[in-house]
């Protein structure tokens, strides 16, 4: 689905340049690369969201791999936290394919709306407060056009606390204490989203089994579940069966 709105979203982000270490490092990660991608043309720019304004599901992530979506200008793609993400979303009926390699691969999301807390590849994979805070505006931005938006997922710590941040800045009622991030953790908020929390599937969790497949496919089958109870559709009743 086009839309004026997210088009100028994705703009401000692909042009920004406000956090001096973020920009020097994308970049220089994409003038040097990785041995493996050497005779590839790096993106090197801020990643911005991928999906439209329609999707009822939300999941945000922590910020672009060096070598993942700061090479391939594709949220969660060319990466092995991406191999994990979009295989669980095709599972599940959001995805048309399980893997996503590069931005012409025919990759489409159904229903779904990918973005991060952070667009650009940070250094060691730790954006800092300030960097957090510079990049929220287009979190927000984005969270504004969504207003078919009836689940979240954040992937990991940061992003559950981003997307509460922002949630809260956009007007939003807050319980007291803050509820603390665990993975498979289900949070109705009001606006009536369903937030749901669950470790990102990053290397450093998935290899040393902090992170299983089943897991993670569990906190993705609460997501279809709920949306099929708030309105079921032949394809995902279709996709449930086939499981």
């Amino acid at each position: 689905m086009a839309h004026s709105g997210l088009k100028s979203v994705e703009r401000e982000i692909v042009s920004c340049r406000l956090c001096p270490r973020l920009v020097g490092h994308r970049e220089r990660v994409a003038r040097v690369k990785a041995r493996r991608f050497a005779g590839e043309t790096y993106w090197g720019r801020p990643v911005p969201a991928l999906g439209d304004v329609g999707a009822r599901l939300v999941v945000i992530g922590l910020a672009p791999a060096a070598h993942g979506g700061n090479r391939t200008g594709r949220m969660f793609t060319g990466d092995r936290s991406g191999d994990w993400l979009y295989e669980a979303l095709h599972r599940f009926g959001f995805a048309n394919q399980a893997t996503s390699v590069d931005r012409n691969d025919g990759l489409e999301l159904r229903d779904t709306f990918v973005t991060a807390a952070a667009r650009c590849a940070p250094p060691g994979n730790k954006p800092t407060r300030e960097e957090l805070l510079r990049c929220r505006p287009y979190l927000l931005a984005e969270l504004r056009l969504l207003t078919r938006m009836r689940v979240a997922i954040a992937l990991g710590r940061i992003a559950f606390d981003v997307f509460f941040r922002a949630w809260e800045e956009l007007g939003h009622t807050i319980a007291r204490p803050r509820p603390r991030f665990e993975h498979g953790g289900a949070l109705d908020l009001d606006g009536g989203i369903l937030l749901l929390a669950s470790y990102h599937p990053s290397q450093q969790n998935t290899f040393t089994g902090k992170l299983t497949r089943s897991m993670f496919h569990q906190v993705f089958r609460k997501a279809r579940h709920a949306l099929d109870v708030s309105q079921p559709t032949a394809r995902s009743r279709g996709k449930e069966r086939a499981r």
